[in-house]
């Protein structure tokens, strides 16, 4: 059966159909830029785009770069402000008139590679980080998820949250070279070993694709691995999302 999943981020909004049986996309991934306004109305437009690109009129999940519960907002992250209290699957539902399952980014990004990825068959506590605009999370426990943990928000010296520093945007907006943005990424996982003391970390995102450049300047104790769907994750975990009963609020 294939779906239609939609990944959310900061920089762009990405679709494709997907085989949830096989977990392998079936289309090519259809990206637009995410609106600079990053306002409801301006990003709801372009889900409608993403979906009548595909020409497509079933079930749609969706990975979003918030906290999510019952399908609200419930912090805009590094979105507009305006999008606090919003229930996104009611905005995206009546913007395109099709049924929507959204659910946080990372946690879907997790939930792909841990049904069909690297981490499948993996016990104990499997930390997914999602590396770009931001730097997302999702746990899972012995294979099941705990949804909306945020290590992404810790706080960080002078930055309200650690994300700021070192996510793939600040090395972007920086212009830091993987060595420099490696040290500061490699201080963030230190802060997810200390608090949550995982037993395995899988990277996502876009920056995922680029381990080799700095997985040197990774120096903590949790073995850490690149995710094998790298940045396809969202959109698979999220068609997948749409289907599988798993605990989204």
């Amino acid at each position: 059966m294939e779906i239609l999943g939609i990944d959310v981020g900061g920089s762009g909004i990405k679709g494709g159909m997907v085989n949830i049986e096989t977990g392998e996309m079936t289309t090519e991934r259809f990206r637009i830029p995410t609106p600079p306004s990053r306002t409801p109305e301006a990003m709801a437009d372009v889900i409608a785009q993403i979906t009548a690109h595909f020409n497509y009129k079933g079930k749609v999940g969706c990975g979003f770069p918030t906290i999510i519960k019952k399908g609200i907002c419930k912090s805009p992250g590094n979105l507009d402000p305006s999008w606090l209290g919003v229930n996104v699957e009611k905005l995206f539902e009546e913007r395109t008139g099709l049924d929507f399952t959204v659910v946080n980014d990372a946690d879907i990004a997790g939930y792909a590679c841990m049904t069909y990825g690297i981490g499948k068959g993996e016990e104990g506590l499997v930390i997914m980080i999602t590396i770009g605009t931001g730097l997302g999370s999702g746990a899972f426990l012995d294979g099941r998820l705990i949804p909306n943990f945020e290590l992404g928000q810790i706080p960080y010296k002078s930055y309200k949250k650690i994300e700021t520093w070192a996510a793939g945007s600040a090395k972007d907006r920086e212009g830091l070279s993987y060595k420099k943005w490696g040290k500061r990424f490699n201080k963030f996982l230190k802060y997810v070993e200390l608090l949550v003391a995982p037993d395995l970390i899988l990277l996502g995102g876009g920056a995922s694709k680029d381990f080799d450049e700095f997985k040197k300047y990774i120096k903590i104790e949790t073995p850490v691995r690149p995710a094998q769907l790298q940045n396809h994750a969202g959109i698979i975990g999220a068609a997948a999302a749409a289907m599988h009963n798993i605990p989204i609020d």
